[in-house]
């Protein structure tokens, strides 16, 4: 196709979307002429899908829940009095709080200001908040600065105490679980706490809890005096809670405008509530991928967002697309194995990355650019003659673009003005409607994760093969093999995960298990 023709077609499938400063173009996905409205019934229906969802119907059947994230920055749109009530609340009293902070009204226990955060999650209860924090920090300006736990590594841990350093008594401490009992941020948790308790500081007096009424942590946090608690609700999942207390917490303590984050994801929703579906980003979002995957997730999408303020996205991206999209059945219980896998780095550091596969390897993806029009925030030098630096990353992504297209190679573009908390309220919007869409498409369950809990239960599984194991090395002395040790234990079959627990725990000092080599691997001793 010649450049007049990609003029004409670009101008045919541009969505163009003013009210929230955003742009999708389609037209270099090589959808069919009819494919639009061969599509239109399955559209409907996700519609009205989409429209008894966010009228309060139970979208998953598994928990017989209700999905709300639509009402975080509506609540008129609850469907009670006493949701629209708790959802004002909660975030007049975060923006308080946040105040508060910043004033000096709630203060370190040794006197000062906290000038320091610490987010403790994962999934949904990290990714979200560290997106945020990457793409709208301002520097010194920050009111306060946000460090994360947001795994089990003691590593990890480490390195990130080592950051805030002499600063851990200006550091509040936001730990983030609906249920209380995710192991993760427990473990976080308890380290976090170690380490203010390592230093004379009462951790209760540097932690604020984001969980559900009633939950594990919020029985402590009450118990142990916390300086505040904000809810998680069960219709909020998790890579779908930043604009609950989830994410807007952590930003208003950073000192963004969460207002602007909440109106931007706002406005979104009311474009992409649009049932005209060249008027509605979202639904031509699900649509491309409907359509360059063949209803199936066939291809992967590689995010690329063209500013490095916005280098999470495709990791947060990942889970909510992923997560929400990776499915074994389909509402009929039938297996269909959907998905759509997702991956990114940032423009232009992917030209030297793997464009080169992008463009000459394996045709098993289409990329999802993310223009941002503003450079910066003032002007910016030449580096030659009449050409900024941000005017050659704007041509790295059209030159990349283009050089995919010659290739066969599909890509979907999506243009914002600059990165802000308004835009990126926007962003987060247009994609978690793009998901829903896109499940009602393929008939699965969007906001269920049996596969989370398969691997949860699979990991208590190993540690209560670590704690019989321990336990026979301990009251029975001498070195044994794994596979003596696993036949002692009742559990023949496990040998590999006795061996591998072995090896790890033989790894570190904590339990006292020594490793005495073989001739093999397999034939090394353990004693503990």
């Amino acid at each position: 196709m010649d450049q007049r023709a990609l003029w004409d077609r670009y101008r045919k499938y541009l969505c163009d979307c003013p009210t929230v400063g955003l742009r999708l173009d389609i037209s270099r996905m090589r959808f069919p002429d009819g494919f639009l409205d061969e599509m239109r019934p399955a559209v409907t229906r996700a519609f009205d899908q989409m429209e008894a969802l966010e009228k309060g119907a139970v979208a998953n059947p598994d928990e017989q829940r209700q999905v709300g994230h639509y009402w975080l920055r509506a609540p008129a749109l609850a469907p009670s009095p006493d949701l629209r009530r708790a959802v004002e609340e909660t975030v007049a009293g975060l923006k308080d709080f946040a105040r508060a902070v910043h004033a000096g009204q709630i203060a370190p226990a040794g006197g000062g200001k906290f000038d320091r955060l610490l987010v403790i999650g994962i999934g949904g209860s990290a990714l979200g908040p560290q997106l945020c924090a990457d793409a709208l920090t301002a520097g010194p300006a920050d009111k306060m600065k946000p460090v994360f736990f947001d795994n089990s590594d003691p590593d990890g841990f480490d390195r990130t105490l080592e950051q805030l350093g002499d600063g851990l008594g200006r550091t509040l401490t936001v730990v983030i679980s609906k249920s209380g009992g995710t192991k993760e941020t427990r473990n976080g948790m308890l380290e976090a706490a170690r380490a203010y308790e390592r230093k004379g500081l009462a951790f209760a007096k540097h932690a604020v809890a984001v969980t559900g009424e009633g939950s594990e942590l919020d029985q402590l946090a009450a118990k142990q005096g916390w300086l505040r608690r904000f809810p998680m609700w069960d219709w909020v999942g998790g890579r779908t809670s930043e604009t609950s207390a989830v994410g807007l917490l952590p930003a208003a303590l950073q000192g963004v405008d969460v207002d602007a984050m909440l109106a931007g994801a706002r406005d979104m929703d009311a474009v992409t509530r649009a049932r005209d579906v060249m008027k509605n980003p979202a639904a031509l979002l699900a649509l491309m991928w409907h359509h360059v995957g063949r209803g199936r997730g066939e291809k992967d999408m590689v995010v690329l967002p063209y500013k490095d303020r916005l280098l999470l996205l495709s990791r947060y991206l990942q889970q909510l697309v992923m997560e929400s999209l990776g499915k074994e059945k389909d509402l009929q219980g039938q297996v269909v194995n959907q998905g759509i896998a997702v991956y990114g780095n940032k423009g232009s550091t992917d030209q030297h990355a793997y464009v080169q596969q992008l463009r000459d390897g394996v045709r098993n993806f289409f990329v999802t650019f993310i223009e941002v029009l503003k450079d910066r925030a003032g002007e910016s030098m030449a580096v030659e003659t009449d050409v900024t630096s941000g005017d050659y990353l704007a041509g790295f992504l059209l030159g990349t673009r283009r050089a995919l297209y010659e290739k066969d190679r599909e890509s979907i573009t999506v243009t914002i003005q600059e990165v802000s908390a308004r835009s990126l309220g926007s962003l987060i919007a247009l994609f978690e409607r793009a998901v829903g869409l896109y499940a009602s498409l393929v008939g699965i369950n969007a906001y269920h994760q049996p596969g989370v809990e398969a691997g949860k239960k699979a990991a208590a599984a190993v540690l209560e093969l670590q704690r019989k194991a321990l336990g026979r090395l301990r009251a029975e002395k001498g070195g044994r093999t794994a596979e003596q040790l696993a036949q002692e234990i009742g559990a023949p079959d496990e040998v590999e995960t006795v061996f591998k627990v072995l090896e790890h725990l033989a790894a570190n000092p904590d339990h006292r298990v020594k490793r005495t080599a073989g001739a093999t691997p397999f034939e090394a001793r353990f004693e503990g």
